[in-house]
């Protein structure tokens, strides 16, 4: 499905199509699968790998589909947990509302960074935005309503839309659940639109796309910013789970785990970024006892994966299911 070979703008909306059989059932299986999880496993953890399974995604959207490698977005989850925080215990918004908000604010920064970062190209681009992150980082430190050091802490769940308590995991692992599967749903529907083929036209061959008239920075603009907005997302959500907003979340090393999960899964595939997010958590989880030692074994593990899955596991599999049809 190279957009290469388009003549006209008509191409593009030729192959919107709609959802593969095969897709449906997986999304199905997903959702049932994710509805009972929390009967199995703490509901805490199960929350967080759906939200760094949605921070994935979005950078997904840009990497994989874009084509543009952002060593920064760590300031877009950071800076949404720390405004959703704030909104939550300052402004005492709800929940939905706190997590718009802290969207909003991802949004903003994602085209004020994005519309600066567009103008250059390769190593360049993924340079502005690590640098731009870094400012993020610096300002969360300094500013007074971030706490510093100490983070906002003891944030308030609240009630969902003012009348469901979210105090309880369980209410809350629903909540977060219908943020998570609504947001790879949307962003499912970004990919196969007539705007995600351009997108992909302009990742794999950006001359031809301006040879057909196509304004390959508007489009890049667009796409940096929505998922910027998803980051937000995951990052507003992460921040009602744990009731914490900290240096963390904005700190760089987030940005190079969002980038291992993406490529570890597989890049500019659907579910990829779901399975890189998943492994990661779960390894940062279950292997904390060996403290410094999960870097070096993540370290480990991804030089594996690339050498042995240079498709990311879900584009490996991907090819073998073709083949043996």
């Amino acid at each position: 499905m190279a957009m290469a070979e388009k003549t006209s703008d008509a191409a593009p909306q030729a192959q919107a199509v709609g959802m593969p059989a095969l897709h449906k059932v997986i999304f199905g299986v997903l959702l049932a699968g994710l509805i009972v999880l929390p009967f199995f496993v703490y509901p805490v953890f199960a929350m967080k790998v759906m939200c760094f399974a949605l921070f994935a995604a979005a950078f997904n959207l840009l990497l994989g589909f874009g084509g543009l490698l952002s060593f920064g977005h760590a300031a877009y989850f950071g800076g949404a947990s720390y405004i959703s925080a704030h909104a939550a215990k300052v402004w005492g918004l709800t929940p939905e509302l706190s997590v718009l908000c802290g969207a909003a604010a991802a949004g903003v920064l994602g085209l004020v960074i994005g519309s600066l970062a567009i103008r250059r190209q390769g190593i360049y681009f993924a340079m502005v935005t690590l640098a731009f992150a870094q400012m993020v980082y610096f300002v969360a430190l300094q500013a007074e309503f971030t706490g510093g050091e100490d983070g906002i802490q003891s944030v308030p769940r609240g009630d969902l839309f003012g009348l469901i308590p979210l105090a309880d995991n369980m209410a809350l692992y629903f909540f977060v659940l219908a943020v998570t599967f609504g947001g790879i749903l949307l962003l499912y529907r970004i990919v196969h639109s007539p705007f995600g083929q351009v997108l992909k036209a302009i990742r794999e061959n950006e001359p031809r796309a301006i040879s057909l008239g196509y304004d390959v920075n508007r489009y890049k603009l667009i796409v940096f910013t929505l998922s910027a907005v998803m980051s937000g997302v995951a990052g507003a959500t992460k921040a009602q789970v744990f009731q914490l907003a900290s240096l963390t979340d904005v700190h760089w090393s987030m940005s190079g785990e969002v980038v291992l999960m993406t490529l570890l899964g597989g890049m500019g595939t659907v579910f990829g970024p779901l399975v890189g997010a998943g492994i990661i958590v779960t390894m940062q989880n279950y292997l904390a006892t060996f403290g410094a030692w999960v870097t070096v074994i993540q370290g480990v593990i991804f030089v594996v994966g690339v050498l042995m899955f240079r498709e990311g596991i879900i584009g490996v599999l991907a090819r073998w299911f073709k083949r043996s049809l």
